[in-house]
């Protein structure tokens, strides 16, 4: 077994809040921001109480799931007009039946420090085909590296890690990798400790890691990456419960959280600043 923490701060946890995704809706919780002004009030909101990062949907005018360029446009405007410090990490995968270019458009030219790059196709909720096929993803990785983008690897299964692996030796993803493990979404890796493990412990040496868990194994995941020395990531994308039967009242809700509970075993939340450091952003 490698050091599970790789290359992780062994005191410092950076901490992601995912704002808004591509599925959940404001019927499953009113407070889900959706438009361009609630998700940038949530991002600095998120910072405030902590966060190191944001990641970042869009959504159309009716909410439905969105790559729409003038959306991700207008968000990450109101954000950085704030001068707020927070790290932008822009979705590549904003839902089904977008064109590889409406996929890469948004990180090639709003040059975000992060932006996530999805290591393969699956059955996405076991309803959808979820498209990363290969010649995409050199493609992402490609443009990743001409824009100064450090990749996400997100990361739902053993294939996709491995996948992300031969990426590296090919060049495609730079070394040191930045890995985000996905646990619990229907058609990928449930959410449980073991599971988390089994992907820590199959990671390259040369990288940093984080992980989240959906639905109903999210806290155990959380609590998993705290031990292993991981970092961690949170929000309404992923949960729209803060516990079971409880909505959650904010993205900020959960980053909260994950600071008490990094300060109950000796651990900070990375400042924004820290966290460019831990992960070499250019």
């Amino acid at each position: 077994m490698f050091e599970t923490r790789r290359l992780n701060d062994k005191k410092k946890v950076i901490v992601t809040a995912a704002l808004t995704g591509a599925v959940t809706t404001k019927a499953d919780n009113a407070n889900l921001p959706t438009q361009p002004a609630e998700i940038a009030k949530s991002a600095i909101a998120c910072y405030e109480a902590g966060a190191s990062a944001v990641h970042i949907h869009v959504r159309d005018d009716d909410d439905s799931a969105s790559m729409r360029f003038d959306k991700f446009e207008e968000a990450v405007a109101l954000i950085r007009k704030t001068e707020c410090p927070v790290i932008l990490n822009l979705t590549s995968s904003g839902g089904q039946g977008f064109t590889w270019e409406e996929r890469i458009r948004p990180f090639k030219e709003l040059k975000p420090e992060l932006a996530s790059f999805d290591a393969g196709t699956m059955n996405w909720l076991n309803s959808v085909v979820f498209m990363n096929e290969p010649k995409f993803l050199e493609l992402c990785g490609r443009e990743m590296i001409a824009a100064g983008v450090k990749p996400e690897i997100e990361v739902f299964d053993i294939g996709m890690l491995n996948t992300a692996k031969y990426y590296i030796k090919q060049g495609i993803i730079e070394e040191p990798a930045h890995f985000q493990l996905c646990l619990g979404a229907p058609g990928g890796m449930e959410a449980t400790t073991e599971n988390l493990v089994y992907l820590v412990n199959h990671l390259p040496e040369k990288c940093t890691w984080s992980a989240f868990g959906i639905g109903r194994g999210a806290n155990e995941v959380m609590m998993a990456a705290l031990a292993l020395g991981g970092n961690v990531r949170v929000g309404l994308e992923d949960n729209v419960y803060y516990n079971a039967g409880q909505p959650a009242e904010s993205n900020e809700q959960f980053v909260e959280r994950v600071k008490r509970l990094a300060a109950e075993v000796g651990k900070t939340i990375a400042a924004p600043d820290e966290a460019r450091e831990i992960l070499g952003l250019k």
